[in-house]
């Protein structure tokens, strides 16, 4: 049985180690990161509702007591 050639196992893993890093630090560099919510710009829409400049008063009559 042929013995095992491990001489340059420490060459392949010290330069595999560096490669490894860089390869991570790219894919970090691309990767896209969120806003905080304190400094995320508000998206506001403006709608154009009749009922948005003027007060409604609603009208329940579960309110009400039922003998009166």
């Amino acid at each position: 049985m042929p013995q095992l050639n491990t001489s340059t196992w420490f060459i392949i893993i010290m330069t595999m180690l560096p490669a490894l890093y860089l390869m991570m630090q790219l894919k970090l560099l691309n990767t896209n990161y969120y806003l905080p919510p304190s400094q995320k710009t508000p998206n506001t829409q403006v709608f154009n509702n009749p009922w948005q400049l003027k007060w409604t008063k609603i009208y329940l009559p579960h309110l009400q007591s039922p003998h009166s």
